[in-house]
């Protein structure tokens, strides 16, 4: 829900006593100025220096799209972008980039984050997704039970331009449209309909007072800010999968009964795999440093836990290669949890925010940096988040299945379309306004259409460029230049 301004403190004179005098009345207290914190009175300069950003960067600019001639090539970006991957598991990877270009995108957040260094840019840093596209947003539940729609994908997460992500998505947007069978101009309106929210949403948030603003809630209420009512049958469906989408419900599916009375993965090939004794005490035994990780206050929930099995677990189109396993805990019931533990590589659009002129920055740990990433952009996130290392590299660890759930934006009927890209660039600017200040980038975005406009020409002209890269990648597939497993 984004949070309405309630009845403010009641204004009235205040009288104050320093050295046992009276101060005048209306008069502040000197104290000094304190790091970290603002001063007072405020110039309220945000907005208009948002405002003053249009003449260095005019919002019309974000239309362009010249391609680099130093861009690398399908192929050579998925071969780039595999290093370092699992070998035998690269052509299921390659499989899912061929299946579709929206698929191609999902899987190419490098290859965007390059044509995206050469795109005008306010310059204005958030805690960015890195990878926002249309399906990186879901349902998943809070410590209560109940059910959070927001981004939900932070692998790629870096401080960067909050244009990356915003143009991510409507890029997104048309291209999931196009697969679904929709008009053009209709793919056309979502990504204009996207950066029209965000825009809105931003400046919304820019007016309540700062508390509201920083704890506006996406929930239910969410579809009536955005006008979204043609999803809400959708998004209804979509909830009541999430909520029997748990660890218990993945246990008793995947996992069997041992002679001593605990549970073990059953394997399921390629998806579900056991390993080796030795891989699974490393990973087990990396959980001790997970917990260091955590608040002191989550450590009895998992104290009342033990650790029963791990097993490898391929995991989605972008993160396909990279090291994943589940990890089986039970309580004193036999009732279970499962936690992932999953590799966090560096993201991949680091090389490209240095090439951008951004300092890139250089974590300590990359899982540290894909969970601090996630809890800035988040107002509810995952009670268990943390990070470990198992044999040097570094690892995010997080519930798995916890009541997560995901609409299909390639499946959406055309007259949903635009009504989800208006509920995701919401979302996306309620995430933005974190690090970034809602009234420097509402400031700069403005009360009219002039940068929906631009983003939307940007997004047909990307998507146009991702079908071109997807086209090439398949003709890479069947002239056996590189190998591919659909289906998986």
């Amino acid at each position: 829900m984004f949070v309405r301004a309630g009845d403010g403190p009641v204004r009235g004179e205040a009288v104050g006593v320093v050295d046992g005098s009276v101060e005048a009345r209306g008069a502040s207290r000197r104290l000094p100025q304190v790091r970290g914190f603002a001063q007072w009175p405020g110039n309220g300069g945000a907005k208009a220096e948002g405002k003053a950003l249009r003449e260095r960067v005019p919002r019309a600019a974000h239309a362009e799209f010249d391609l680099d001639p130093g861009r690398p090539d399908a192929l050579t970006a998925v071969e780039e972008s595999s290093l370092g991957r699992i070998p035998e598991l690269t052509p299921i990877r390659v499989g899912r980039m061929a299946a579709t270009p929206f698929a191609f995108l999902r899987g190419s957040a490098g290859l965007m984050a390059h044509d995206l260094a050469h795109t005008p840019m306010t310059r204005v840093l958030a805690q960015i997704c890195g990878d926002a596209h249309a399906a990186n947003f879901g349902l998943y539940g809070d410590a209560r039970g109940g059910l959070v729609i927001d981004l939900n994908d932070f692998d790629e997460t870096v401080p960067g331009p909050w244009e990356w992500d915003l143009k991510r998505l409507a890029a997104s947007l048309v291209l999931a449209g196009r697969e679904a069978g929709a008009a053009e101009d209709t793919c056309r309106e979502a990504a204009y309909d996207a950066v029209g929210a965000y825009r809105r949403t931003m400046r919304l948030l820019s007016k309540l007072p700062v508390l509201d603003a920083w704890n506006a809630i996406a929930d239910e209420e969410l579809v009536s800010h955005t006008d979204a009512h043609d999803l809400i049958g959708t998004l209804e469906r979509v909830a009541a999968k999430a909520r029997s989408n748990t660890s218990g419900r993945f246990a008793a599916k995947s996992t069997e009964r041992t002679e001593d009375g605990g549970r073990r993965f059953v394997p399921a090939p390629p998806v579900l795999s056991r390993v080796p004794d030795e891989e699974a005490a490393a990973v087990a035994a990396s959980l001790e440093e997970y917990l260091e990780t955590l608040p002191e206050d989550r450590l009895p929930l998992l104290a009342r836990h033990a650790v029963h099995d791990v097993a490898f677990r391929v995991v989605g189109t972008g993160s396909v290669g990279t090291r994943s396993y589940v990890v089986l805990l039970l309580d004193h019931r036999g009732e279970p949890l499962v936690l992932q533990v999953k590799e966090a590589r560096p993201s991949a659009l680091l090389p490209h925010l240095a090439a951008a002129g951004f300092e890139a920055p250089k974590p300590e740990h990359e899982g540290r940096r894909v969970v601090l990433g996630q809890k800035r952009m988040q107002v509810v996130s995952d009670i268990l988040l943390g990070w470990t290392t198992v044999d040097g590299r570094p690892y995010q660890v997080r519930q798995f299945r916890n009541r997560k759930g995901s609409v299909d934006p390639a499946a959406l009927s055309p007259d949903q379309l635009d009504d989800y890209g208006r509920m995701t660039g919401a979302l996306l600017a309620r995430a933005h306004s974190h690090s970034a200040d809602p009234r420097l980038v509402s400031g700069y975005c403005g009360k009219n259409e002039e940068l929906d406009e631009a983003m939307a020409a940007f997004a047909v002209a990307y998507a146009d460029r991702t079908e071109a890269d997807h086209a090439d990648l398949v003709a890479a597939v069947r002239a056996g230049r590189i190998a591919a497993e659909a289906g998986v």
